[in-house]
């Protein structure tokens, strides 16, 4: 990925970052734009195969590799486990980007609890659990920065996903009620709202010839939205520019909604 346009940001020199689902897509094109920054950086994902090569490529690239720890985000205990390993190994975490997402369409008619809560797990609960790991040493250090994934899909009333559509909702509930609970200890909470983002998943699924079309109408700008964009949006809210933004949402879906 060609991150020479990228702006640079020195506060973000060796700070301690974990992203969650940064194996590939979006998450990969994070983790790299943070290592591209001198960042110290841990993520988890379950793809071990794309996020092995992932840290191959960054280590040949930079010379610097990011720490990878193979975790399914919707287990808890193992999540917060890594975490505090991490901790261990790096330091005190002092950016979280909740990124790990599913959007596996679904039909209202077929949703069973069981599928719900799993859906659920996947797209909102475990935020709040990587949350509650890394807030203790944050507060120890009277700052940090937590940077939430949304998607402008509900905001768009799209259809077919209502489990992942309500999760998505919910997380910028998520981020201003924990916003007002920790901001005192100098940490800021806001969320990221990309759009339809051109990560190879939704090329393969999605984006045929009708989604080109749906794209042109719908977005005000030209061009298609790439996780490097998104990555963007993360590096500022991570780093000092950003120290008094809080409970916001940025939104990165040229101009869709």
């Amino acid at each position: 990925m060609d991150l020479s346009s990228l702006g640079r940001y020195p506060s973000l020199k060796g700070k301690v970052v974990f992203v969650t689902g940064g194996g590939s897509g979006i998450g990969a094109a994070i983790v790299e734009s943070f290592i591209d920054q001198g960042a110290k950086v841990a993520f988890v994902d379950v793809n071990v195969e794309s996020s092995n090569k992932l840290v191959d490529d960054l280590q040949a690239q930079y010379g610097a590799k990011p720490l990878f720890y193979k975790c399914d985000v919707t287990d808890t205990k193992a999540l917060q486990q890594t975490i505090r390993d991490i901790a261990r190994e790096l330091g005190d975490i002092e950016v979280l980007v909740n990124n790990a997402a599913h959007d596996q369409r679904h039909k209202w008619q077929d949703v069973t609890p069981e599928y719900w809560d799993e859906r659920v797990a996947i797209n909102i609960k475990q935020y709040f659990f990587c949350i509650q790991a890394v807030l203790p040493g944050m507060i120890k250090k009277k700052a940090g920065s937590i940077i939430n994934t949304g998607s402008m899909s509900w905001k768009a009333k799209q259809g077919g996903m209502p489990a992942y559509t309500t999760s998505k909702a919910a997380t910028h509930g998520l981020t201003r009620g924990m916003a007002r609970d920790v901001g005192k200890d100098n940490i800021r909470v806001n969320t990221v709202v990309p759009g339809w983002v051109m990560t190879e998943r939704q090329l393969s699924l999605w984006v045929d010839a009708e989604g080109e079309k749906e794209i042109d109408r719908q977005q005000v700008l030209a061009g298609r939205v790439m996780p490097v964009d998104l990555a963007r949006m993360v590096l500022f809210l991570a780093a000092d520019d950003s120290k008094m933004c809080s409970a916001q949402e940025f939104t990165v879906d040229g101009g869709w909604v």
